[in-house]
């Protein structure tokens, strides 16, 4: 059985950007369908669990990633890593942010209603969020050369590898 991908981070990032990226479709979608009444109010539970587990798992890529920035920091410029690593917390921030509005979406009054389209509003904003610390993940793997760590362990680790870096 393989063990975890390395790098880990690059891997973990992709359930939230998905997540984030599907949630304020879907709050729009059921806070419409909630208020033309196809829908009962209970069914935005849906949404309150897909949006925890977007919390969850952008927490986990943040803590993973700051556990491995060390190891392109020898690659990668300090101030593109800081940047990334600033855009990440944010991430988890508006996260779990936008997670307590969705949960207000469960709410059967106005005060519900109102919670469901702020969760929409809230859910493209973290979109932005995510989007922009992809982007600079993004810089860090490909513009700095960040990737680049992990391709010559790799090739290290398996003598004759093509690729491997001349010596």
């Amino acid at each position: 059985m393989p063990g975890l991908p390395s790098p880990l981070h690059p891997a973990l990032v992709h359930l939230p950007i998905a997540l984030a990226t599907l949630l304020p479709l879907l709050a729009f979608l059921g806070a419409l369908a909630i208020a033309r009444g196809w829908l009962p109010v209970r069914s935005w539970a849906c949404l309150v669990l897909l949006h925890a587990i977007l919390v969850g798992s952008a927490w986990a890529a943040e803590e993973v990633g700051h556990r491995e920035h060390e190891k392109v920091e020898d690659v990668v410029p300090r101030e593109a890593i800081h940047e990334h690593e600033e855009r990440g917390e944010l991430v988890v921030v508006l996260s779990a942010a936008t997670f307590l509005v969705t949960a207000a979406g469960l709410l059967g009054s106005r005060a519900g209603a109102v919670a469901r389209g702020l969760a929409v509003l809230s859910g493209l904003a973290l979109l932005v969020a995510v989007v922009r610390a992809g982007e600079s993940g993004g810089e860090v793997a490909y513009r700095y050369g960040g990737a680049s760590v992990y391709r010559e362990k790799a090739a290290e680790a398996t003598p004759g590898a093509e690729g491997a870096p001349a010596r």
